[in-house]
């Protein structure tokens, strides 16, 4: 009976539906692992195919093709290398529908050792697992070189009666593949779950997470081993792809514990929302097989912030601006924009709207005729500039970025076929008192713990782009404000309305003003129809506009009255 063994996590950063580029990684890790001396080898949840595959897995096709994949990994492992640890889906035995099962495959000796099933599927938040998979059973521990591993994916962590089975059936260390995606708080949240499983059983524990970004969803990765008091012994980098060795060795009671390594710091705050807002985008555009990015810079905040993002994710000669002015665009503006694309070293070009809205006003004059300017003429200007920058993206081959933020989506303060056209929003699920503060972070120099960021060291934008007024400078001397309530109010009001689903009157109990607080809710469910035509962002907080929330758009309920 062995003594000691080498547990490599991997923690790696698939392509959903690259099979053979995710199996290419996998291979990838063990080769390093066996050059380790690794005896078994531990990937994320769905490390075969990528997560999360949607209505993917209903098509045959593809789960064949996962389950081959699988087959061929198992070959593999007959070299006499270290055993791997697989996620991937597989289509239910004997079932006459078209069932499937998110599964883990034990993979050693040149076979299929075991195959151990989700139990809990989440079906809250941005996770609606029961629609594509049936559950698996209570899973029995498997025996991997020696060692009795139980074996929980992902949402089996956060519920008890999985590791309470698998340590009554004499598991003697806890082993989550998992695919756990970043939110504001979400780290803090894994590391109390699976403590609460090692206190419960007083078994270890390793947690092997998925990295980068998938649609909508960022990866923070972070992956971790707690020994069986809970103490955190060793931990990976977050936000980048990583794999290192967990040491196990039997204490004089024969049980299993794993030996101290290191333990890497992670970024907090700021700093992980800027990763994650990198992460996403970065690997949205690469994934996607864009050459780089377009965006339109206004001499604003948040086309500034997005521009920074971009060059930071992607360098700063695949991130193309624009500056189009109007009669209305200030000179400040003007020399901000200019100043904006000078720090992040990347190109600007300008052109002006003024002949296109001349134009429309002329075709339109007939039928606008004894009607006084209002809301219609600035969205003509916001969809000039839409059409402009779309038909850049459409013959450079970039992909435009929409630059709005979660304040001005939340209460239809944007432009449907304007400033809202694009393949993806940076700011989608940030708000705009979190973009003030992420442009003086990110102006100070890089976050910390964000690996790969191509943008410069200093600063991303001249002061002033954080200290004036918000306009969208559609009309003269227009200021946000007019039309919204301070920021610092909006903001707050719509983390109660929508991240905490809290009542209106919940919020005039907590001192907001009645009016207030009526106009921001109602603005809020009339704006859904906007919401449901934005492109994909990000998710930051608890709850995105996407996956996260899904309200109907014909909705006469309101919480608040005047």
């Amino acid at each position: 009976m062995t003594d000691t063994l080498s547990l490599w996590l991997a923690q790696l950063n698939p392509t959903l539906g690259a099979l053979d580029a995710n199996v290419a990684a996998i291979r990838d890790a063990r080769a390093r692992a066996a050059n380790a001396g690794a005896d078994i080898v531990l990937t994320p949840e769905m490390s075969i195919l990528g997560y999360p595959p949607e209505d993917l897995v209903l098509k045959p096709a593809f789960v064949a093709a996962v389950e081959a994949a699988v087959a061929d990994l198992a070959r593999d492992t007959a070299d006499g290398g270290p055993a791997l640890i697989v996620g991937g889906c597989r289509q239910v035995a004997g079932a006459a529908d078209h069932r499937v099962r998110n599964s883990v495959f034990v993979l050693d000796a040149g076979g299929i050792q075991a195959v151990r099933d989700k139990v809990a599927l989440p079906n809250y938040g941005v996770f609606d697992e029961k629609r594509v998979f049936v559950p698996g059973p209570l899973p029995e521990p498997v025996t991997v070189r020696g060692l009795r591993l139980g074996l929980m994916i992902c949402e089996d962590m956060w519920i008890e009666p999985v590791a309470a089975h698998l340590a009554a059936q004499g598991a003697e260390m806890l082993a989550v593949p998992t695919c756990s995606p970043y939110e504001i708080a979400k780290i803090d949240q894994r590391l109390t779950q699976a403590r609460a499983r090692v206190a419960e059983t007083g078994l270890p524990l390793v947690f092997c997470n998925q990295v980068g970004g998938q649609d909508e969803l960022a990866f923070d990765g972070a992956s971790f081993a707690l020994d069986a008091t809970g103490r955190l012994v060793g931990r990976l980098p977050a936000w980048d792809s990583a794999d290192a060795a967990v040491p196990l060795a039997r204490d004089a009671a024969g049980a299993w514990t794993p030996r101290p390594g290191d333990v890497a710091q992670l970024p907090g705050g700021l700093d992980e929302i800027y990763a994650a807002m990198v992460t996403g985008l970065r690997d949205y555009v690469t994934k996607v097989g864009f050459p780089g990015v377009l965006v339109g810079l206004s001499g604003g905040i948040d086309s500034a912030l997005s521009a920074a993002v971009a060059v930071d994710a992607l360098g700063p000669e695949a991130v193309h601006t624009v500056m189009m002015p109007s009669p209305f665009t200030s000179r400040a503006s003007l020399e901000d924009a200019a100043e904006c694309a000078r720090l992040l070293g990347c190109r600007l070009d300008e052109i002006p709207i003024g002949p296109a809205m001349d134009g429309f006003e002329q075709m339109l004059a007939p039928l606008f005729e004894g009607r006084a300017a209002d809301t219609t003429e600035e969205n003509i200007q916001s969809r000039i500039r839409g059409v402009i920058l779309m038909a850049l993206s459409n013959k450079l081959g970039s992909m435009l970025l929409t630059t709005g933020n979660k304040s001005e989506l939340a209460v239809g303060y944007a432009t449907l076929y304007g400033d809202m056209a694009g393949g993806y929003s940076v700011l989608k699920d940030v708000y705009k008192t979190q973009v003030f503060a992420l442009c003086r972070h990110r102006n100070k120099g890089h976050p910390q713990g964000v690996p790969g960021l191509k943008g410069p060291q200093g600063p991303v934008m001249p002061e002033r782009v954080i200290t004036k007024p918000p306009s969208a400078e559609l009309r003269a001397d227009q200021k946000d404000e007019d039309s919204l309530p301070p920021y610092e109010v909006l903001d707050a009001i719509l983390t109660g309305l929508v991240d905490t689903e809290a009542g209106g009157e919940d919020l005039i109990a907590q001192g907001f003003d009645r009016a207030t607080v009526a106009k921001v809710e109602h603005l809020l469910y009339v704006a859904e129809y906007k919401r449901r035509q934005a492109p994909p962002g990000v998710k930051i907080t608890r709850r995105n506009f996407g996956r996260d929330r899904r309200y109907p758009l014909v909705n006469r309920f309101r919480t608040a009255r005047p």
